[in-house]
């Protein structure tokens, strides 16, 4: 198991290695799929999970890790919703600030009540700027965050974005078109941001098909996370993760 999530990201953007990400929501597995998700992930080499939701509690959450921690050793990442889906038997966790939306208890509010449980939790913190990208259809992040998301075409606000998160110390960078997405992010959007910031650049949202995470890993992006096409279809997983590991690959 990775015993430093945020070195290992550094090294493989530096490398020019992709990663690739299954996200899995507690609420949605509990009707299927996880045993056989979690048989291609592993078989599929996939990096890590993300774990999370907006609307999760967080008893599902513990028995969601558990459940895969008892199957596989792939690392897993909280990705909260808000500040009580917390748990200490993940490995990591996306601290995320909100900073493409105005809304402060985003930006710094919920992180003071969940930083005394994190400081004791034994888990890897990840400083993440989130970005909500207008994916053509309001989202449940939207709603729940009261923020708008960038607009798609504006390429400059991203990047503007993304640039002050990491002047401000943030560790990586994460545009999401959002769950269920119409449009995901541009490839044109995560050039210009991948090309003008040093910390690892995280694209999810909208990613349906391996033609479209390849491309966006070969625009820039250092990691691509896919949640809703593979809990329609697991098996999605096995031509997603070679698709992105394919990028960047050295051939021997």
């Amino acid at each position: 198991m990775t015993s430093n999530i945020y070195q290992s990201l550094v090294e493989a953007r530096a490398n020019g290695e992709k990663k690739f990400v299954v996200l899995i929501d507690p609420d949605k597995v509990r009707l299927g799929n996880m045993d056989k998700v979690l048989e291609y992930a592993a078989k599929a080499k996939v990096d890590y999970f993300f774990i999370g939701g907006s609307l999760i509690v967080n008893n599902m959450l513990d028995k969601c890790l558990v459940s895969i921690r008892e199957r596989c050793d792939i690392p897993m990442i909280l990705f909260p919703g808000n500040s009580f889906q917390l748990s200490y038997r993940a490995d990591g966790l996306l601290f995320l600030s909100l900073i493409s939306g105005r809304n402060a208890e985003l930006l710094i509010g919920n992180h003071v009540i969940a930083a005394p449980y994190i400081r004791v939790s034994g888990l890897e913190v990840l400083p993440t700027g989130y970005m909500l990208v207008d994916g053509g259809v309001p989202t449940t992040v939207s709603y729940i965050s009261n923020t708008q998301p960038i607009p798609a075409n504006k390429d400059d606000v991203a990047l503007c974005t993304a640039v002050a998160g990491e002047m401000l110390g943030l560790k990586m960078m994460y545009m999401d078109a959002g769950s269920g997405a119409k449009n995901p992010v541009s490839e044109s959007m995560i050039s210009t941001v991948s090309s003008g910031i040093n910390v690892p650049l995280i694209i999810g949202g909208g990613i349906r098909t391996p033609e479209k995470a390849m491309a966006n890993a070969k625009a820039g992006a250092d990691v691509i996370v896919v949640g809703n096409a593979i809990e329609k279809d697991p098996e999605l997983i096995l031509e997603i993760a070679e698709a992105v590991h394919s990028v960047g690959a050295k051939v021997s």
